[in-house]
């Protein structure tokens, strides 16, 4: 196999595995709280964040090195519109995604007590629930708005 069409298929997996996951562990991150069963978030949360650093993690650090590798075997320069758009959009979920994996933990971590104390969630527990659920949207159309941009690569002029 040539190296530019594994280039392609590692970053074309990465690239699922980010949205897979992503819309993965919100799917079951929102169906666990909806219980409010402290002992199942805790499950769920702590599964979540093995979820996320083996998976979303490792993509993370993938794509864009793939992405780089890929332009560069294509003859793509970085400056091309579509690149710097789906770049700024990366990093944008970057921004969204790094704080929801810190509240992923705390979720987590809250669940387990109120699971091991035999208590209700503590209302710190609906706040930073409220603010992960609100990170994911901007996060999720960022993704998607990136995988448009690379399966259309409209010709936009920024420079």
């Amino acid at each position: 196999m040539p190296v530019e069409e594994l280039l392609r298929l590692v970053h074309v997996i990465g690239a699922t595995v980010l949205f897979g996951t992503g819309a993965g562990i919100a799917f079951f991150m929102v169906m666990a709280v909806k219980t409010q069963d402290a002992r199942l978030i805790a499950h769920v949360a702590g599964t979540v964040v093995i979820a996320d650093t083996l998976f979303t993690a490792t993509a993370v650090i993938v794509q864009p090195l793939t992405g780089y590798l890929l332009a560069r075997a294509i003859g793509w320069p970085m400056t091309e519109g579509w690149i710097v758009l789906s770049l700024a959009l990366y990093v944008l979920t970057g921004i969204f995604w790094l704080p929801v994996v810190w509240i992923q933990i705390r979720l987590r971590n809250l669940a387990r007590a109120a699971a091991s104390e035999g208590t209700t969630l503590p209302p710190v527990f609906q706040r930073l629930y409220r603010i992960w659920f609100a990170c994911g949207f901007p996060a999720f159309f960022s993704v998607i708005g990136i995988l448009w941009l690379m399966l259309t690569k409209p010709d936009i002029a920024l420079f």
